[in-house]
């Protein structure tokens, strides 16, 4: 009988043999045989929680940190290879420790007396119950349990399903639930000592129309590089304190000495606050919320950093604008920034650019037009922050190329910038 080694592990999280068997919770070096038998290998491990595999929140936790860390870049080259790109200098991925997830989503849903909360189970609308978690922050996790006994006030009896946003702010932890109707003294009463009880920094409710504050004794904030900014409820914030400082560290070192610097789908300002004590930093940013906290932090402190609210898929920066700045940062969502790419490279005179990036696929594809364009991919920085999962997430670091002329030949553009079609 023939025996395969697991060689990889696909996207999924399964194991992969080099004429391409696939098996479930199998870990690069492991050994399958002929009937789907598998032998553990060196970097096959224990799994740490009780509710793995079923519970969605985790992938691969039957792999070890090398393995893991192997998958991370392989993911990036592979992605790359797609698209025709030779694999860049890459460095080792950082791994974030265990329990160190400072935000998450979590469901909750109602069977008669039982109130459910955790994750789906993997491409389900399944809860799995929630007991422990290896993953979440423990301020976090200290929640799940009293938030059983408030969800029974909340939800209806028959089959209620709810919402539950954490994120560790400052002062504690924002709590937003969403999906609910607060109904009577009594459930309004809860909601107020529930926040008392557990020191939350806001509990905010959505029953529909939007986010209300029910409880915020001080305004939320989240720190970057010793300033205070506006947490908008639910607002985005890497997943890990740790991987972000391995973000905020390559990206600095990307940008160099560059006095004038974009920031371009710059959230509430994990990088263009930091940028900001050595340079002056324009930042856009599509959602409202997350401009105006930026915003009101800069002024706040005075700092060189100017926030637009611009949606920069319908109205990317154009070239007159780009040629403003030394270097740019990017941070797009997981679709990636394919309508900022054409003024970026083919016409830009930028000379240095950071992308971050949570979806190797497209960085990949737009890191393709980058270098059509001019750009040398010099290094990627892979950050380990979504331990045990597939998720992975990077900073491409680009250069110049030697010899680049900043408008290509035959390039022309119009009265307001943009590059005109062939």
């Amino acid at each position: 009988m023939s025996v395969d080694e697991i060689v990889r592990i696909a996207g999924n999280g399964e194991g992969v043999t080099a004429d391409g068997r696939h098996a479930p919770l199998a870990a690069p070096g492991d050994n399958l045989d002929g009937f789907g038998v598998l032998t553990p290998g060196p970097h096959h491990q224990m799994p740490p929680c009780r509710h793995f595999p079923k519970c969605g929140g985790c992938q691969i936790q039957h792999v070890d940190d090398t393995g893991i860390q192997t998958f991370i870049v392989d993911r990036i080259a592979g992605a790359l290879a797609s698209q025709q790109i030779d694999r860049p200098e890459m460095s080792v991925p950082a791994l974030s420790p265990p329990r160190s997830r400072r935000r998450a989503s979590l469901k909750a849903e109602r069977f008669g007396k039982q109130v459910l909360i955790g994750f789906n189970e993997h491409e389900t609308h399944t809860i799995v119950d929630m007991h422990e978690c290896h993953v979440l922050a423990p301020e976090l996790f200290a929640l799940v349990a009293p938030l059983r006994g408030l969800m029974s006030l909340l939800l209806p009896p028959r089959k209620g399903k709810a919402e539950i946003w954490m994120t560790l702010a400052d002062q504690g932890v924002d709590l937003l639930i969403e999906k609910v109707t607060v109904e009577g003294l009594a459930a309004t009463e809860a909601l107020t000592i529930f926040a008392q009880e557990h020191k939350l920094a806001r509990l905010s409710v959505d029953e529909g129309h939007g986010a209300e504050p029910r409880w915020e004794p001080r305004p939320a904030t989240v720190t970057f590089d010793g300033i205070a900014v506006p947490l908008p409820t639910a607002g985005f914030l890497q997943a890990t304190a740790d991987g972000e400082a391995m973000l905020v560290e390559t990206v600095r070192a990307a940008v160099g000495d560059a006095t004038t610097v974009a920031d371009l789908f710059a959230g509430i300002g994990t990088f263009a606050v930091p940028l900001a004590a050595n340079a002056k930093v324009y930042a856009a940013e599509g959602a409202r919320a997350s401009a105006t906290a930026l915003k009101a932090a800069a002024g706040m402190r005075q700092l060189p950093l100017f926030v637009e609210h611009r949606d920069l898929v319908r109205r990317p920066l154009t070239v007159t604008e780009l040629d403003r700045f030394d270097a740019v940062v990017l941070d797009p969502p997981r679709a990636g920034a394919r309508e900022q790419m054409t003024a970026l490279a083919a016409a830009s005179r930028v000379r240095r650019l950071a992308y971050v990036s949570c979806n190797p696929a497209t960085f990949a594809r737009d890191a393709k037009d980058l270098i059509a364009g001019g750009w040398v991919l010099e290094r990627v920085v892979p950050v380990g922050q979504f331990r045990w999962s597939t998720h992975v997430e990077l900073v491409g670091v680009f250069g110049r190329a030697a010899g680049h002329v900043p408008l290509q030949t035959g390039v022309q553009l119009d009265v307001r910038g943009w590059v005109k079609p062939a």
